[in-house]
């Protein structure tokens, strides 16, 4: 089967992402920014599941690290065949005109400029067949007002990418996709200053709750699976209706 790099790999969405992936017949790059034991885990989770699994670590607004992570995957486990974009930052909740020029260009950093980087990357290594997945938030077409427009903003550049690069990398074979999540039920809130979001906003979703992060998983595994062979340039929003 295929050979992923997941960003973001150790925690939340993309975990549970690596997981999925290896129960699919994947090899799987784990991508993480600090927390190696959490990121061992996924890695024995994969390797448990008859998987190869490596964890790396990187700061995806880092170029050099970024080529790093390609690097070690293609020497360690094989040429990248797909890439799920999804490790993101916020910063505290709170009104746009508080926030501050340290947040708001990591923010930028990591999200907007981070994912560019390695779709960049994987761009020139992959061939025909290859699959970007870049992890966006509803938060693109909500806005975030009150809570971080920041973060919101960032998100739709990363659609932005998806919609110009699977128009650029399609004749190449490699297609380019966006899954966006609502309020998920991981670690994430607890970064932006309310671990108990998720249950808050949960009873305001159409559906009536938060999702999992398995059930973005399985969104994002979709879309590298060749049952998605005709499908780029598409946002398939996992959000309870948000």
């Amino acid at each position: 089967m295929g050979i992923i790099i997941v960003t973001g790999g150790s925690r939340g969405i993309g975990a549970a992402t690596c997981v999925k992936l290896a129960a699919a017949g994947h090899d799987v790059a784990v991508g993480y920014r600090g927390d190696a034991d959490a990121a061992a885990e996924v890695v024995a989770k994969v390797e448990a599941a008859g998987r190869r699994a490596i964890a790396v670590r990187v700061d995806v607004s880092d170029a050099t690290q970024v080529r790093e992570l390609f690097d070690r995957t293609q020497a360690e486990l094989g040429t990248p065949t797909g890439l799920v974009n999804n490790a993101a930052v916020s910063s505290a909740i709170g009104p746009f005109t508080e926030l501050s020029e340290a947040d708001l260009r990591r923010v930028v950093e990591v999200n907007v400029i981070g994912a560019f980087l390695c779709a960049q990357q994987a761009a020139r290594r992959m061939g025909p067949g290859g699959a970007i997945v870049n992890v966006s938030s509803v938060a693109a077409t909500l806005g975030s007002p009150g809570e971080y427009v920041h973060y919101a903003a960032s998100k739709a550049a990363v659609e932005t990418l998806t919609v110009g690069l699977s128009k650029e990398l399609g004749p190449a074979g490699i297609r380019v996709n966006t899954v966006s999540p609502g309020v998920i039920h991981t670690g994430f809130h607890a970064g932006s200053g309310e671990p108990g979001r998720a249950d808050r906003l949960g009873p305001t979703a159409p559906l009536g709750r938060s999702g999992q992060p398995e059930e973005v998983a399985n969104a994002i595994v979709w879309l590298l699976s060749d049952e998605a062979s005709y499908t780029t340039g598409a946002t398939l929003k996992v959000s309870g209706g948000r």
